[in-house]
């Protein structure tokens, strides 16, 4: 029990330690409130595991995990990059360091490939839905390069 009474339980919150028995479940009453403390983006939760005693905060096993910078930056950052901006122009407008927007880039190409193996993991498609799907990439790649054919003859 500590100074101010006892540590509240959460239910909502799974364990991020892949080695506990409890890993990524809820509703087992094994998380325990261990404070908060403030930053740029707001206040962030410390949690302790019963089962495994780790502790971790709400934004273990995300992009935002040990990064200081503003989230907004972050986000806008990996936006820019995916409309096609480069890491350099990207670093300049935002006023951070190369370095530190491929690091952005790297966390989030990592969580990005978690969530693929999660969603991608027991697709019940069958195989006229993967047929038409495929007619669509393919009629959009010719209209593509029809439409540079177009433009390098100059009849764009």
């Amino acid at each position: 029990m500590g100074r101010r009474g006892p540590k509240p339980s959460f239910v909502d919150v799974p364990c991020p330690n892949k080695d506990c028995e409890d890993y990524g479940k809820i509703d087992n009453e094994n998380i325990l409130g261990n404070g908060t403390y403030k930053t740029k983006n707001g206040i962030v939760h410390k949690y302790i595991c019963k089962t495994c005693s780790k502790t971790f905060t709400s934004r273990a096993n995300t992009i935002l995990h040990d990064l200081r910078t503003d989230e907004a930056t972050v986000f806008l950052a990996l936006k820019m990059i995916l409309k096609g901006m480069n890491l350099r122009s990207t670093a300049e407008i935002l006023e951070v360091k190369l370095d530190t927007v491929r690091r952005w880039l790297k966390i989030s190409a990592m969580h990005s490939e978690e969530v693929n193996k999660i969603l991608m993991k027991n697709l019940d498609v069958d195989k006229v839905e993967l047929d038409e799907l495929w007619t669509f990439v393919k009629k959009k790649r010719i209209r593509e390069w029809t439409a540079n054919q177009k433009m390098k003859d100059g009849f764009g």
